[in-house]
């Protein structure tokens, strides 16, 4: 029950972040913004960490294989599509389309293995509810 609380939370959080992002971005540059996003993503990390954890930061760089390390750099990019998707979209069309293409992608990471990901199996049930919710996101633009 916690992990549906702290995922509803996240998506709630994701769609404020987005829509703050697009407004600094309107009052700077799309870089800058996302510079000041990670920027200030980074001492908020590092501030829990010094309350928190305090284990040693360089453990990172013992992960296998190392392009796991991208995270950040993909980090970025969010930063950077889901500010441009909400800026010509809107939010709601935005977070639908982001939210329908993390279904599909994590999906397919389970099917096919990606990135050490335990293989999961195929069910027709999984692939109509994400037709259902492309379906929904027609529904929802519909004009």
């Amino acid at each position: 029950m916690i992990g549906i609380f702290i995922a509803l939370i996240s998506g709630a959080l994701m769609s404020i972040q987005g829509v703050f992002n697009t407004e600094v971005t309107k009052s700077s540059s799309m870089w800058a913004s996302a510079s000041w996003v990670q920027f200030s993503a980074l001492l908020t990390c590092l501030a829990v960490w010094g309350f928190r954890d305090r284990q040693n930061l360089m453990q990172v760089f013992q992960v296998s294989p190392k392009y796991m390390l991208l995270g950040g750099v993909i980090g970025a990019f969010i930063t950077y599509t889901v500010i441009q998707s909400m800026d010509t979209l809107g939010p709601a069309k935005a977070v639908m389309l982001i939210v329908i293409s993390q279904l599909i992608a994590a999906y397919l990471i389970e099917i096919f293995g990606i990135f050490g990901v335990e293989k999961a199996a195929f069910e027709w049930r999984k692939v109509i509810g994400m037709v259902i919710a492309i379906a929904g996101v027609v529904l929802f633009k519909w004009e």
